[in-house]
């Protein structure tokens, strides 16, 4: 959820239920930088802005690019899966539904998306204990028992649909966890367990989690470890000059965020099991990422969080260097004969947008008839099998944080009122030093591979009003949130 090394600093149980020895790790695997827009591209194969979510789903801006939810146009990996005969089911955070939409079905809902079980939240953060809105397929819960925890309904209801399904019939399914996002929030009995491990502070953590990345062999041993100035207005705070009151508080919120994701971990442990006792275990392939990279959501000390877990790059959430963009991505078959680069670093760049096309090929699915099949995804299982992707350009923007990667070559900036940095990854893959200057042909030519993406694929105009600005800019504009094309 943060890093490679977080079992260091956070417990976790399923690693002797789903050993991550037996898959195959990426190293260079991308999403989009942001929740909903990663989603949208996870469950089409198509960058976020040509399935509509070119931004958030907060408002339906009623730009092609930009309508705050899945365009019907583009079908979803539920719908390709049940079109090639499989059950779908999903627990969880939906988060690509337009929220002026939450109070009833639009044709945007997990169930007439194709998924034939839902049960979880349409938002994209809010509270664990009342979570809203949630719905069971069409219906909507409003009330909650007194022990209820979000992230425990979603490994409950994950496993349900494992114990309820037809063993003679493929299943896929998709398990998408709130956790850890924003609010910190978990059972105090939890948070107490994890509080001793962050006392030492994050310039010790930060440092230890560095050499244990070499140790893995996830970064080369000649790289330096980078301390990042730029993104605290020039100097970096050190552990020793926060107050006594600030090092608690810090000290809590992490230990709240490590419970937060030991909970997660136990369900998935408790999802592999059943998935194990229904006699499925040999038959299933087992995919994990997140979304995005750490927040600096949360004040100071929220900044102080992330520059922690995005280890060791640079920036986060919501922006397209590489502490935005980076996803620990973990593909394991059940079978673990079946693992051809058992306990391996794939080193290939990936993207968020290739897990459509993964699940087609290992399912040995058809994409639907009634759609055009020009995925931008390609399939990763050469890779998984230890054989070469194609190589090509990989594209990101998000609120006009604009990016490309192109084989050793990225070309990134924070806005469109910033310069384009030129990055050598081959070399920096911290992103620390800018080659701008002495590449301007390169800089040039990949400025151009950029813009001609961005032109066929909805992403211009660029915009980077503020959240609240920009929210009430296109409701003025566009009265009609209902999300019904």
């Amino acid at each position: 959820m943060t890093t490679w090394d977080s079992p260091i600093w956070v417990a976790t149980e399923v690693k002797s239920r789903l050993p991550t020895e037996n898959g195959v790790r990426f190293s260079l695997f991308k999403n989009t930088g942001r929740s909903c827009p990663s989603r949208a591209a996870l469950l089409t194969g198509h960058y976020q802005h040509e399935a509509g979510m070119g931004w958030m789903t907060a408002v339906d801006e009623h730009r092609p690019g930009y309508r705050g939810q899945i365009t019907k146009n583009i079908p979803t990996i539920a719908e390709v899966m049940k079109a090639n005969g499989y059950s779908t089911y999903m627990s969880g955070k939906w988060h690509v539904t337009v929220d002026g939409a939450f109070d009833a079905p639009n044709g945007s809902y997990p169930a007439q998306r194709g998924f034939d079980k839902y049960y979880g939240c349409l938002s994209g953060g809010g509270s664990y204990y009342k979570p809203t809105p949630v719905y069971s397929n069409l219906t909507r819960i409003t009330e909650f028992p007194d022990d209820y925890y979000y992230t425990t309904a979603i490994t409950d209801s994950a496993v349900s649909f494992v114990k309820q399904h037809p063993t003679d019939k493929p299943m896929f399914m998709y398990v998408a966890h709130y956790a850890p996002h924003l609010p910190l929030q978990a059972p105090a009995d939890r948070v107490e367990k994890c509080r001793d491990r962050y006392k030492v502070g994050y310039d010790v953590l930060r440092k230890q989690r560095f050499d244990r990345l070499k140790e893995l062999k996830f970064i080369s041993d000649e790289m330096d470890y980078p301390v990042y100035q730029k993104e605290f207005g020039g100097k970096r705070p050190s552990w020793g000059t926060l107050t006594p009151k600030q090092q608690e508080q810090w000290i809590t919120d992490m230990a709240t965020y490590a419970a937060m994701i030991e909970i997660v971990d136990s369900g998935i442990g408790e999802l592999v099991e059943t998935i194990k006792e229904k006699g499925i275990l040999d038959n299933t392939v087992f995919i994990f990422l997140s979304d995005n990279g750490a927040t600096k959501e949360g004040g100071y000390l929220g900044q102080l969080m992330a520059d922690l877990s995005n280890t060791p790059y640079r920036s986060y959430k919501s922006q397209c260097f590489q502490g935005g963009t980076s996803t620990p991505f973990i593909l394991s078959y059940g079978d673990a004969g079946k693992n051809k680069m058992k306990g391996q670093i794939c080193r290939q760049p990936a993207h968020i947008i290739d897990i459509l096309p993964t699940c087609m090929d290992i399912a040995t699915a058809t994409y639907p008839s009634e759609f055009k099949e020009n995925l931008p995804g390609k399939s990763l299982l050469p890779s998984i099998h230890g054989k070469k992707i194609k190589p090509r350009e990989l594209y990101f923007e998000h609120q006009s944080s604009c990016a490309i990667i192109s084989d050793h070559w990225k070309l990134v900036r924070g806005s469109r009122n910033e310069p384009w940095e030129l990055i050598d990854l081959s070399i920096d893959p911290f992103e620390t030093k800018d080659l701008s200057a002495q590449y301007p042909k390169i800089v040039k030519k990949l400025e151009v591979k950029w813009n001609k993406w961005a032109e066929q694929c909805n992403v211009f105009p660029l915009e980077n009003k503020p959240w609240t600005e920009r929210i009430n800019y296109y409701l003025k504009q566009n009265p009609d949130q209902s999300g019904k094309e």
